[in-house]
């Protein structure tokens, strides 16, 4: 049976310095799971990789080996002596990797408990896993379970009813150092989904012009029509930068966009009006050289953590029930994986057909109440030597599914499939 292995770092073990170099774009990210899928110790992979956190999936006969050549991988593709980043990994076996997984779709262990956008980015992360083919039998049903398992938590406990992300951090803290956005202007950089959060609560804190630059000038118009904003293109944010009071950045660039020249030669145009950069894209946006301007301020993502801490009780309230749930799924995914060894599924298959014929039988022989004793017991023999005969050609050839072509585990998931072996799937 493969052994089910997670490996990364996040906001918890590393600061974004370290994350925003680990970080895989989504065509990295299709390169290295073709690269594992070659490596003969990885079977299946899967990469999730976003602002808080890079994670490896895989499934694999011998972790250590795994382990190591994802980590040589991660070093060779991103020029980075694993020294460097071997002191922020944390890693996974078993259930505690699922566990883990169960956690994270929920956002137990997100910086922001609660927050919806870490279960897209796993179905995101899924999906290019399911397109390269790197995602088998074990990980599409880990993942389908981690899915069904985020959906429990969030409707059976409160821990999204306070749910805050990444955006609204960003928007409170504004708030905080104004202390009031209202008429405050906004110069929004990025139309992502972290943008269109940003500015749904800009307009409930009532601030002032919303100016959204993007590069792709269409997308950012877009966006910018959506809230009665305006759409400036990319060329264009030096000159916004003298109107502005707060500037959201949350691009997917490779490299700065803002960069302390820039804001240099605005501020005196500015009058040294305070103006604040909140960079909430990894890698960064804004040149954090910036906050040695004088009435320049620049924050970024790991800055947001002190935001988070409001109604954190409640949220950890609600928290607890929901590791109860992820309890109780480790347990039914581990009672699958295990299922996936040949006896326990040639012993559920035995039962169950066991069971209907006896059912069967005993049907007919109710019906047959002038039979004699030992003419029932003769057709109860005969009912067995028939199960014994129909079974004995999947018995072999479940309990040899090493030396059949292709991988053993999908022939007995397949198995329990057809004949519905599994409680959740009657």
């Amino acid at each position: 049976m493969f052994d089910i292995v997670l490996l990364g770092l996040n906001h918890k073990t590393a600061p974004v310095e370290i994350r925003e170099c680990l970080a895989f774009s989504k065509d990295e990210t299709a390169v290295a799971l073709q690269a594992f899928q070659e490596h003969p110790s990885i079977i299946e992979s899967i990469i999730l990789s976003t602002c808080n956190r890079v994670e490896i999936l895989i499934t694999t006969e011998s972790a250590p080996d795994a382990v190591e050549a994802a980590r040589t991988y991660i070093s060779e593709f991103k020029n980075i002596p694993v020294n460097e980043f071997e002191g922020s990994l944390y890693i996974h076996n078993g259930d505690e990797a699922v566990r883990h997984l169960f956690r994270v779709a929920s956002s137990l262990d997100s910086m922001m408990v609660g927050e919806p956008q870490i279960l897209g980015q796993i179905k995101d992360a899924y999906r290019t896993a399911t397109l390269t083919k790197t995602s088998g039998v074990v990980l599409n049903r880990l993942l389908h379970k981690t899915f069904s398992v985020a959906k429990r938590v969030r409707t059976e406990t409160g821990i999204g009813d306070h749910a805050v992300s990444i955006s609204y951090a960003a928007i409170e803290l504004g708030r905080k150092i104004f202390g009031t956005l209202e008429g405050k202007k906004v110069l929004l950089i990025g139309a992502g989904e972290m943008a269109e959060l940003a500015v749904e609560h800009l307009i409930r804190n009532r601030a002032g012009d919303i100016f959204v630059a993007n590069r792709t000038f269409e997308r950012g118009l877009g966006l910018a029509k959506k809230f009665n904003g305006k759409a400036i293109r990319f060329e264009e944010i030096t000159e916004y930068l003298k109107l502005a009071d707060i500037i959201i950045s949350s691009t997917g660039a490779a490299d700065y966009v803002i960069r302390h020249d820039q804001v240099k030669g605005r501020m005196r145009v500015r009058k040294n009006r305070p103006l604040f950069f909140i960079d909430i894209a990894v890698p960064r946006d804004i040149d954090p050289g910036i906050n040695r301007l004088s009435n320049a301020y620049v924050y970024d993502i790991d800055d947001l953590k002190g935001v988070i801490e409001e109604n954190i009780e409640d949220r950890n309230r609600e928290a607890i029930k929901a590791e109860r749930i992820i309890d109780e799924a480790v347990i039914s995914y581990h009672q699958w994986h295990e299922s996936l060894e040949a006896v326990p599924t040639i012993v559920a298959l035995r039962n169950k057909i066991d069971a209907i014929a006896k059912t069967e039988v005993q049907k007919t022989l109710n019906s047959l109440s002038h039979l004699p004793e030992h003419d029932c017991q003769a057709i109860s023999r005969m009912t067995d030597a028939l199960i014994n005969k129909i079974l004995h050609n999947p018995t072999l050839f479940l309990k040899n599914g090493n030396e059949c072509h292709g991988d053993k585990s999908a022939y007995l998931d397949m198995t329990r499939k057809l004949f519905k072996l599994d409680e959740e799937d009657n």
